[in-house]
Protein backbone atom coordinates (compact mmCIF):
# COMPACT_ATOMS: atom_id res chain seq x y z
CA UNK A 1 0.00 0.00 0.00
CA UNK A 2 1.37 3.44 -0.88
CA UNK A 3 2.13 6.07 1.75
CA UNK A 4 -0.75 8.28 0.60
CA UNK A 5 -3.18 5.36 0.66
CA UNK A 6 -2.11 4.54 4.22
CA UNK A 7 -2.62 8.15 5.30
CA UNK A 8 -6.10 8.14 3.80
CA UNK A 9 -6.85 5.05 5.92
CA UNK A 10 -5.97 6.95 9.12
CA UNK A 11 -2.39 5.77 9.45
CA UNK A 12 -0.38 8.30 11.46
CA UNK A 13 3.28 9.15 11.58
CA UNK A 14 4.40 7.27 14.69
CA UNK A 15 7.67 7.78 16.51
CA UNK A 16 8.87 5.44 19.24
CA UNK A 17 11.75 6.13 21.61
CA UNK A 18 13.06 2.70 22.52
CA UNK A 19 15.40 2.39 25.49
CA UNK A 20 17.24 -0.92 25.76
CA UNK A 21 20.02 -2.51 27.78
CA UNK A 22 23.32 -2.82 25.93
CA UNK A 23 24.11 -6.54 25.46
CA UNK A 24 27.76 -6.26 26.61
CA UNK A 25 27.02 -3.83 29.48
CA UNK A 26 23.49 -4.53 30.81
CA UNK A 27 23.69 -1.70 33.35
CA UNK A 28 23.93 0.87 30.51
CA UNK A 29 20.95 2.00 28.44
CA UNK A 30 21.02 2.84 24.74
CA UNK A 31 18.37 4.79 22.83
CA UNK A 32 16.91 3.85 19.45
CA UNK A 33 14.42 6.04 17.55
CA UNK A 34 11.92 4.19 15.32
CA UNK A 35 9.54 5.96 12.93
CA UNK A 36 6.91 4.64 10.50
CA UNK A 37 3.26 5.02 9.56
CA UNK A 38 1.04 3.11 11.99
CA UNK A 39 -2.55 2.87 13.25
CA UNK A 40 -3.19 4.39 16.68
CA UNK A 41 -4.01 3.23 19.37
CA UNK A 42 -3.13 -0.44 18.69
CA UNK A 43 0.08 0.24 16.69
CA UNK A 44 0.31 -3.10 14.81
CA UNK A 45 3.44 -2.10 12.84
CA UNK A 46 5.29 -1.04 16.01
CA UNK A 47 4.18 -4.19 17.84
CA UNK A 48 5.48 -6.33 14.97
CA UNK A 49 8.83 -4.51 15.14
CA UNK A 50 9.06 -4.92 18.94
CA UNK A 51 8.23 -8.64 18.64
CA UNK A 52 11.02 -8.98 16.08
CA UNK A 53 13.36 -7.11 18.44
CA UNK A 54 12.60 -9.39 21.40
CA UNK A 55 12.96 -12.57 19.32
CA UNK A 56 16.09 -11.71 17.30
CA UNK A 57 18.17 -9.01 19.01
CA UNK A 58 20.32 -9.28 22.11
CA UNK A 59 19.48 -5.92 23.72
CA UNK A 60 16.72 -6.43 26.32
CA UNK A 61 14.01 -3.74 26.10
CA UNK A 62 13.78 -1.30 28.99
CA UNK A 63 11.02 1.12 27.92
CA UNK A 64 9.16 2.41 24.87
CA UNK A 65 7.63 5.89 24.53
CA UNK A 66 5.26 6.43 21.62
CA UNK A 67 3.99 9.60 19.95
CA UNK A 68 1.86 9.85 16.81
CA UNK A 69 0.51 12.64 14.65
CA UNK A 70 -1.87 12.54 11.72
CA UNK A 71 -0.12 13.89 8.65
CA UNK A 72 -3.22 14.74 6.65
CA UNK A 73 -5.39 17.15 8.64
CA UNK A 74 -7.86 19.90 7.87
CA UNK A 75 -6.30 23.18 6.89
CA UNK A 76 -6.08 25.89 9.48
CA UNK A 77 -8.15 29.00 8.92
CA UNK A 78 -7.36 32.42 10.36
CA UNK A 79 -9.46 35.52 10.01
CA UNK A 80 -7.66 38.61 8.83
CA UNK A 81 -7.59 41.49 11.32
CA UNK A 82 -7.46 44.08 8.54
CA UNK A 83 -7.48 44.38 4.76
CA UNK A 84 -5.34 46.90 2.88
CA UNK A 85 -5.37 47.69 -0.82
CA UNK A 86 -2.70 49.49 -2.82
CA UNK A 87 -3.40 51.28 -6.08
Amino acid sequence: MSTLAKQMRDYRLTTARIMYHMPDHPSLLQEYIWQDLDLAPRYPVLRKFLTFWEENLDGRLHSVQVASKGIISPGEMRLAAAQYSLH
